[in-house]
């Protein structure tokens, strides 16, 4: 692969990136591996140095060459996992809680939501947890 060469004010923005503000370990590191490699050090020299494997330090300069600097720099956007449950589905659940409780009962526990919900159309794999986060996030005043 082909030498990557840094501009100057590239260097100059790498020099107080890596100084100044708040940035994740990550970026720190990509950063880093950014410079060593403006300074002629080998993948291997920069992967000994940085602790890191040698495929990372080919995929920031990759990813340089590719995109640029700032792609070089910021992670890719992940996907995750989708969430599982909609706003109607969230809805359903707070509203499900704000009902009266089942006879014998003082109040709506998780346990009794989550055998109650899984009755109904769309909640059949609903568990305690989602059902605790649901209503720990409508909870939160935002405002």
């Amino acid at each position: 692969m082909g030498r990557i060469k840094l501009t100057e004010k590239e260097v100059e923005y790498l020099s107080v990136f890596v100084k100044k503000g708040r940035k994740s370990a990550r970026e720190l590191t990509r950063a880093h591996v950014l410079l060593l490699v403006n300074r002629g050090r080998t993948e291997m020299e920069i992967k000994d140095t940085m602790g890191i494997s040698r495929a990372t330090v080919s995929n920031i300069k990759k990813r340089y060459r590719e995109k640029g600097l700032q792609s070089a720099l910021k992670e890719k956007p992940r996907s995750g996992q989708p969430p599982k449950y909609t706003k109607r589905h969230e809805a359903e659940i707070i509203a499900q809680a704000c009902t009266k409780s089942p006879d014998g009962r003082k109040r709506w526990s998780l346990t009794l939501l989550t055998e109650e919900l899984r009755k109904k159309e769309g909640f059949e794999t609903i568990n305690r947890e989602s059902i605790r986060l649901i209503l720990k996030k409508a909870k939160q005043n935002h405002g």
